[in-house]
């Protein structure tokens, strides 16, 4: 059994243990505490003991009683640290269709109520009226990606930047690992935490009589304010585009927005993460464990599904319009050395209950390891939201060859029975009508390795949808392409004397979706052999291009209006063409189908068959019948 000082201490015992008599930095976590790199609270606090800083961590602390759990280590020497958690805690709580979830994968026995709605605010005003003169500074995806003037689905409204409702005094957004290790330094060496406005990937509110901090690298941006974006949806839609396309930038420019007597202020990001760099955060002593006192509350699902997976590269350059990984995580891949990977393969095989299976080697998008800009000068000046949409940008090194080689080293380790890639791949990367930079001609190679080598039983991939026009809306390529890779995957697959399924992801709902795309998506998927299993209505989150759509209303870019289906009944309609051959949805396509004048498609997804409940009316009823149900009918009124 490891000694409790192997975890970052969250309580007064473990910090006796360690013999420390006062907390540099507590860290405040809407997740319970699992010490493993890919769990934010855990790197955080890792990087706050490796810069030589004292920490200690309040799990789920409850914020319903007396808020002894927010005392119990009093007042930090630097500041308190406070994140949602993983996931923002609105999601985390509830469906696209706003009901509450019973489940809460971050908390030990899955179990529900750990955590607040709205986690980042509410923790960070306890600890404002508990200590008010103790600096606040929140992050994690909740606070980054509400950093401005957001649509919050849940309230049904606009709010303003999560400064002003949390009343903290700093924001870090994005992956907090440059901007932490330069803040802590700083106040190492004396800098005091009202000093440290200057540094990149913060944000922060400030009087609008006070002159913003110096900086003659910076040009300065300015939004409407929250206020006009109240009165003016087209206001708030334009934003967001001049939010974007600053974050996507290596050289970006600050932005401010006013908000009532106030403004806010939001510094440029860092540039990616070098190989190094990222290399020394998930090289950090972690345990790999979930703290030892959640042995008899019961397995953390999110743990139990990622601990024995290996995180290659953060980042996408995907830039999918209803997807936040590159608005928080960025849109330039920074990739681990393949050294660093295979030194945690070493630690994950010595893990006491791994069997030998690798669940997953992957990323945010499994297959964009080592992937960047042949010529980064082309990458400095680009402010594209996405590399592949609308097309694949000539300038991207698409090999996967890097990737290849890895997974055959990961494959011949001697504790390793398989490897999985459990991540998302994008197909469209390795179809070469739409991929036109595979030099090395390794596309064929790389699918096969991962067909005959790391597939659990079959391979999930996100075309997303069939129509053309919606997937435009989504930066998603046509379906077409769909249809090319899966044709290449059947290949393979049959070369080998396979049988692993390819299972597609669908979203309905989704901004410029029309009930039609919808019939269209069923027939079309149900003439390639599928009936859907992988798919999810929309949900608008903070900071996407589709949030924005289906608010204003407008694309941010074009201000092209779009329409969005937005009641429980509308989006139920929607979901159900993904559910034909279920008889109970027959009559609502049937309905809808002939509403629109499409009995075409009606013949094509269901045909003549009788709606559940009710008699066919493929063929009429016979004359000798319709006497006998008269004579019924007369007989019981008669009674």
């Amino acid at each position: 059994m490891r000694p409790i000082t192997d975890w970052l201490p969250i309580t007064k015992d473990e910090l006796k243990k360690r013999g420390i008599d006062e907390v540099d930095v507590i860290l405040i976590s809407g997740d319970a505490y699992v010490d493993h790199p890919a769990f934010g609270t855990a790197v955080i606090g890792r990087i706050i003991e490796d810069e030589g800083f004292t920490i200690a961590i309040i799990p789920q602390p409850n914020w319903k009683d007396d808020l002894r759990d927010f005392k119990k280590f009093g007042k930090p020497r630097y500041f308190f640290g406070v994140t949602a958690g993983c996931m923002d805690s609105m999601v985390n709580h509830y469906t696209a269709n706003l009901r509450l979830r019973s489940t809460d994968a971050y908390t030990p026995g899955g179990e529900a109520g750990f955590r607040p709605d709205y986690a980042t605010t509410t923790y960070s005003k306890i600890l404002k009226k508990l200590y008010p003169d103790v600096p606040v500074m929140i992050g994690g995806i909740e606070a980054s990606l509400r950093r401005v003037t957001h649509y919050d689905y849940w309230s049904n409204k606009l709010m303003p930047s999560i400064l002003v409702d949390s009343q903290a005094d700093l924001l870090v957004y994005g992956m907090g690992d440059q901007p932490l290790r330069e803040m802590l330094r700083l106040l190492k060496k004396g800098v005091s935490f009202d000093n440290l406005r200057t540094l990149k990937q913060i944000a922060f509110l400030q009087p609008k009589s006070e002159p913003l901090p110096k900086n003659k690298q910076w040009e300065t941006v300015s939004l409407s304010s929250h206020e006009d974006c109240l009165e003016d949806k087209i206001k708030y839609a334009a934003n967001f585009k001049t939010v974007e396309v600053e974050s996507n930038k290596w050289a970006a420019n600050r932005i401010t927005q006013d908000v009532g007597d106030q403004v806010l202020v939001i510094n440029p990001p860092y540039k990616t993460m070098e190989e190094k760099e990222i290399d020394q955060s998930f090289d950090l002593p972690y345990t790999r464990l979930p703290h030892p006192k959640y042995k008899k509350r019961g397995a953390i699902p999110a743990y139990d599904m990622i601990k024995f997976s290996i995180n290659m590269h953060r980042g996408c350059f995907g830039g999918c319009s209803f997807c936040t990984i590159s608005a928080h995580q960025g849109k330039f891949i920074a990739s681990r050395s393949e050294k660093s990977i295979m030194k945690e393969l070493d630690e994950v095989t010595e893990h006491p209950e791994f069997k030998g299976y690798i669940s997953d080697i992957g990323g945010p998008s499994a297959n964009m390891y080592k992937m960047k800009g042949k010529v980064e000068e082309i990458c400095a000046r680009c402010s594209s939201p996405s590399c592949i949409h609308p097309v694949i940008c000539s300038n991207l090194d698409t090999s996967h060859k890097s990737m290849t080689e890895l997974y055959k080293k990961v494959d011949a380790h001697p504790n390793v029975k398989k490897a999985f890639i459990g991540s998302g791949i994008r197909y469209d990367l390795l179809v070469d009508d739409f991929n036109k930079n595979n030099e090395d001609g390794n596309h064929d190679e790389y699918i096969e390795q991962v067909v005959t080598r790391h597939i659990s039983g079959r391979l999930k991939v996100a075309p997303e949808h069939t129509s053309d026009a919606t997937l435009r809306v989504m930066r998603k390529p046509s379906f077409k392409y769909f249809h090319k890779f899966k044709e290449k995957y059947e290949a393979i697959s049959a070369k080998h004397n396979l049988n692993q399924p390819l299972i597609p992801y669908f979203i309905s709902s989704h901004p410029g979706c029309a009930d039609e795309d919808m019939a269209n998506l069923a027939v079309e998927t149900k003439d390639m052999g599928f009936k859907l299993e992988q798919v999810q209505d929309f949900t608008p989150t903070p900071m996407t291009v589709a949030t924005v759509i289906y608010y204003s209303g407008v694309h941010p870019y074009t201000l092209k209006p779009y329409d969005t289906v937005k009641n429980k009944e509308q989006k139920l309609n929607q979901r159900r063409f993904f559910f034909w051959y279920k008889r109970e949805n027959h009559g609502h396509i049937r309905r809808t189908l002939k509403k629109a004048k499409r009995d075409d498609l009606i013949e094509k997804l269901i045909g003549n068959q009788p709606e559940k409940g009710s008699q066919s009316t493929s063929k009429p009823t016979p004359k000798w019948l319709e006497e006998r149900r008269k004579k019924d009918r007369s007989r019981k009124k008669r009674k």
